[in-house]
């Protein structure tokens, strides 16, 4: 479950605790954590609701200024798609963000980040993790189209191997590009481990 850019501030300071939506079957589940860029959201629950529940105190939690406003963004219903209301509260920062921070690097830490870059490498058809942190280390603010071009990757692929990095917390997002986060720093900069011999 996406939100644009005018509901950020909203997630962030707590004002919205609800979203709606028409799914075919809802993304997310109650119980369940949304990471945002408001911050990590926990859900409370997930219902179908009927087009009857949209009045103006349900569109200002949701971050509309009326009812209006949020049927326009809906549209019309459709047979294929329920209507559904999903509640949520704000809780916390993402965990990402505090693990981004962290550059101090053991050698335990770097041992297990480098065991799963290698087995992201070896569960795709060529090595790209070691290529990809490089890049984005030498053309931060770089968008991913040209990123990917130059890896000869499609985009879309290139973006998810992107966040894939980003659960690692080696990388962060701009609103162009990418650029290595605190510990994809520390861990770039560690010297290469040496050969066995």
């Amino acid at each position: 479950m996406l939100f644009t850019k005018r509901f950020w501030d909203g997630l962030a300071d707590g004002r919205i605790t609800i979203a709606f939506r028409r799914w075919k079957r809802p993304t997310v589940k109650a119980g369940g954590t949304l990471r945002s860029p408001g911050g990590f959201l926990a859900i409370d629950a997930v219902d179908i609701v009927g087009e009857d529940a949209l009045d103006d105190t349900q569109a200002r939690r949701a971050g509309y200024a009326n009812v209006a406003e949020l049927r326009k963004e809906l549209g019309p219903p459709t047979p294929d798609r329920a209507l559904y209301r999903v509640g949520f509260h704000l809780a916390g920062p993402d965990p990402r963000d505090a693990l981004r921070a962290d550059d101090s690097l053991s050698a335990a830490d770097t041992a297990a980040l480098r065991t799963r870059l290698d087995r992201l490498d070896r569960a795709a058809p060529e090595p790209w993790t070691d290529a990809t942190l490089q890049l984005i280390a030498g053309q931060p603010a770089v968008v991913s189209t040209v990123l990917a071009q130059q890896l000869g990757m499609e985009r879309a692929a290139f973006k998810l191997n992107v966040r894939k990095l980003k659960a690692l917390g080696l990388t962060e997002s701009l609103e162009v590009g990418y650029r290595l986060s605190p510990r994809g720093e520390a861990f770039v900069a560690q010297p290469p481990e040496e050969e066995d011999r």
